[in-house]
């Protein structure tokens, strides 16, 4: 094949062992500096420029996107997706695991376990935003952040509210997060590529540092991971919508706490610490899947007019409960079932026979109005659009201004809605 890598930093590690690791294997590969490129919305079909010039064909790209320039280098992934190029993680992965409170929203609302976390930005919800993650110690974290830069442990409830404060007056957004203290400075990595962890390390903070980041000095070790944690990074990854992704969990009382996904994982601290060729894994996988490249399903299924992608829930006195899904009538309305989702157990393209549980969702491509009738139904919303009652408008001044029927004061002309 050929592969395109895309990273600012060519003489950075991870980028020597990817080309390396590619050419080994026969491939052709070219290291493309991100910022050269030029994004080509004029032609009849999605192109792009390198340095002034029409890109050559490639069957597949590999994003290694530096986070100061994330939205100019999604952009670009995001053209290479529009071309049909392969890409193990698209830009809107990318994006998902680049800002940690878009992560931490995803990774909730698919059941993955993570260390407890509250977003707030008003001064007067901080205090309590700390005591509903445990109270002090908390970690502090920015939205942005690399390499455990923009994480800091508060010790005291009053340190935690006086960084916050600091923060918040600098316009920077942070996330509260319960201190793990049973995770004693440690933490794995499992290195995730496809639909398994090819390599795994414990990484172990040095001194008084709470941080585990190698740059921050943290020592690493070859780990076997059992088969509940690999499980879990396996599965977030492929939430975040990446095939090749560096899993970050804490070892908490109860099971794997994940931390963050990271879009961009080094591999010199892994490789060095399992002796496996970690570049070569992720290589490999690409070659493999570069003739399936990853479309927006929901975009292209919903060209069709009257025809979409929507979930369904098998709710509780649901008369599909018990029924297979050939028999609960969702064929005879003209509905495909994709993925039957069961608790932390995905079942794509199931079969016509599998039998429906309380709590399943399904997620179906087929016509809109035949799904709407499966939804329960909601609040009530009238379908037309109601007369405006006489005293709503504001009655107008000699001075060209209004005056708020509510009360007295007068509203200047100027002002806009």
């Amino acid at each position: 094949m050929k592969l395109a890598i895309l990273s600012r930093s060519l003489r950075a590690y991870s980028t020597q062992r990817l080309k390396a690791a590619a050419l080994d294997r026969g491939h052709q590969v070219k290291v493309l500096d991100t910022l050269r490129f030029g994004i080509d919305l004029s032609s009849p079909e999605p192109d792009l420029m390198f340095r002034g010039r029409p890109l050559s064909a490639y069957d597949a790209v590999l994003p290694r996107i530096g986070n100061s320039v994330t939205y100019f280098g999604t952009a670009v992934v995001r053209q290479f997706e529009q071309m049909d190029v392969y890409t193990p993680n698209t830009a809107a992965g990318i994006m998902n695991s680049r800002d940690k409170l878009r992560a931490s929203q995803i990774l909730s609302r698919h059941g993955i376990d993570q260390p407890a976390t509250v977003f707030v930005r008003n001064r007067g919800e901080v205090a309590k935003a700390i005591d509903m993650v445990g109270g002090a110690p908390v970690v502090i974290k920015l939205l942005e952040g690399t390499q455990g830069i923009g994480v800091i442990l508060a010790p005291t409830k009053k340190v935690a509210e006086a960084i916050i404060e600091t923060l918040h007056g600098t316009n920077q957004q942070v996330l509260i997060q319960r201190f793990v203290e049973e995770s004693k400075g440690k933490d794995v990595r499992a290195l995730v590529v496809g639909d398994r962890v090819v390599a795994a390390m414990r990484r172990r903070a040095q001194g008084d540092e709470f941080r585990s980041n190698v740059h921050r000095g943290g020592t690493v070790e070859e780990v076997t991971l059992s088969e509940e944690y690999a499980e879990t990074a396996v599965r977030a990854a492929r939430i975040m919508g990446l095939h090749v992704a560096g899993v970050d969990m804490l070892e908490g009382e109860n099971g794997p706490l994940v931390m963050e996904v990271n879009s961009s994982p080094g591999l010199e601290g892994i490789e060095r610490a399992t002796g496996l060729d970690v570049a070569g894994a992720i290589v490999d996988y690409i070659a493999d899947q570069a003739g399936f490249p990853d479309i927006d399903v929901r975009q292209r299924l919903a060209v069709s007019t009257g025809y979409g992608v929507a979930e369904i829930a098998v709710f509780a006195g649901s008369d599909m409960v018990g029924q297979s899904i050939e028999d609960s009538g969702l064929l005879a309305k003209d509905l495909q079932v994709l993925t039957l989702h069961r608790g932390a157990s995905v079942f794509p393209n199931p079969a016509d026979g599998k039998v429906l549980e309380e709590g399943d969702r399904l997620l179906c491509f087929g016509k809109l109005e035949n799904m709407r009738a499966l939804i329960p139904a909601r609040s009530s919303r009238p379908k037309r659009v109601r007369k405006l009652p006489k005293d709503a408008l504001p009655e107008p001044t000699a001075a060209g201004g209004t005056v708020d029927p509510a009360g007295d004061d007068a509203v200047d002309s100027g002002a806009r809605d």
